[in-house]
């Protein structure tokens, strides 16, 4: 937490950025960061750093009160700067977005029990929805959900399968989504967890293109848990609601980070080009080189302008549905083009671990699915647009 007001937040960005640059960046090359995410020893140890440089979670006030969105993207794209930096001030997933929904949905009761620990950085959180494609479960599709919640007493009874549960390993709290209607009538509500629990096994952890998420992403089986009844998140059968409260922030989220490491990609790519030399001249120099970098700086403006334009409309109250799938699907998309973009300049250089670029551009990728995939986010669109268009306008 920090004790900046919303009339310093640029100054509070700027502690940031300084605090990425000189602290997390040097631990890029830190044997404890694996395939799985940076080891949980590791995560302890940069966050111990934040916390004693007071911007432990930056994005929320000593008061419990948030930035709103568009001041949140202004320090969450300087937390990007670095693979490591979110996970250092703990601006990361799945954490930022849970956080977001417990403070938005929990009782007085769950803040204090899992919200808080969360804020101070001193646990971890994941978010159990999508379930295993093999199995006919939940993804992009939520109403495909399998795991099955029932009442029993005064606790509810979960079993299921879940599936890419990001930092389920090492977790203290979790958030687990689950049908909790009959077979004729779908409905879903969310259940806060205490993190380990035995009916809560971890199957495998995934090997994917990515590797910033302590804990990974992992297939989990869900055999009997029990859950009391007051530690269901917000009012029973409403998950899909509370669902969307999460999503649109959480999406925009992802693109303030991201768009941070994009940057600094760029930043190594520009050095590398204005010092290499080819065929006589600076790598800069010649077209076809300076023109991706070029476009670079306009993709990474356009991101900037289409993140702060939805954040604007969170903050006007807007739920923002549409239009935070506009954002992603842009935002992805162009951040994507400059980490490839700043592969190629680079060369050989640019697919080998001696920079970060190499990791930037696999963790970008990445996120053009999670959080939905491009095209689900497109299709989302079409309909609305038809929607829109069958009320009557027509254009004239």
């Amino acid at each position: 937490m920090t004790d900046q007001g919303p009339s310093s937040v640029e100054a509070l960005a700027s502690r940031v950025e300084r605090f990425v640059r000189d602290v997390v960046v040097p631990y890029e090359r830190d044997p404890r960061c694996g395939a799985h995410g940076p080891s949980e020893e590791l995560v302890l140890e940069l966050r111990a750093k934040a916390r004693t440089a007071g911007l432990m979670t930056p994005h929320i006030l000593v008061d419990g009160s948030h930035l709103n969105q568009r001041e949140t993207a202004i320090v969450l794209r300087k937390s990007g700067l670095s693979p490591l930096g979110p996970v250092a001030l703990n601006t990361a997933a799945p954490d930022e977005g849970n956080m977001y929904l417990i403070g938005k949905v929990g009782t007085d009761e769950q803040k204090a029990r899992f919200l808080a620990p969360l804020i101070a950085g001193e646990a971890r959180s994941a978010f159990f929805m999508t379930e295993p494609a093999d199995e006919g479960g939940a993804g992009s599709d939520p109403s495909m959900m399998k795991t099955r919640a029932r009442l029993d007493g005064n606790h509810w009874v979960i079993s299921g399968r879940k599936a890419f549960i990001t930092g389920a390993v090492g977790a203290r709290v979790g958030i687990v989504m689950a049908n909790s209607g009959t077979d004729e009538r779908l409905a879903a509500t969310m259940f806060l967890v205490d993190l380990p629990d035995p009916a809560i096994k971890v199957e495998r952890v995934l090997d994917t293109i990515d590797s910033a998420m302590p804990g990974g992403h992992a297939i989990i089986a869900i055999d009997e848990l029990r859950v009391p009844a007051d530690q269901i998140l917000g009012e029973v059968h409403e998950g899909f609601r509370y669902a969307q409260v999460r999503l649109s922030p959480a999406r925009l989220s992802h693109c303030m980070r991201w768009h941070g490491a994009a940057t600094r990609a760029h930043e190594i790519a520009t050095a590398y080009a204005v010092k290499r030399q080819a065929f006589g001249k600076l790598l800069i120099d010649h077209e076809g080189v300076g023109f991706m970098l070029a476009d670079n700086a306009i993709d990474l403006k356009q991101a900037e302008l289409m993140t702060d334009w939805c954040a604007g409309l969170l903050d006007e109250g807007s739920l923002g549905t549409a239009e935070s799938s506009m954002a992603k699907v842009a935002v992805s998309d162009a951040l994507f083009r400059v980490a490839d973009r700043c592969v190629q300049v680079m060369g050989g250089t640019g697919v080998s671990g001696d920079t970060i670029v190499e990791q930037v551009f696999r963790e970008i990728r990445a996120f053009r699915i999670y959080d939905g995939p491009t095209e689900v986010h497109k299709w989302s669109l079409a309909k609305k647009i038809k929607r829109d268009a069958l009320k009557g306008n027509d254009g004239r």
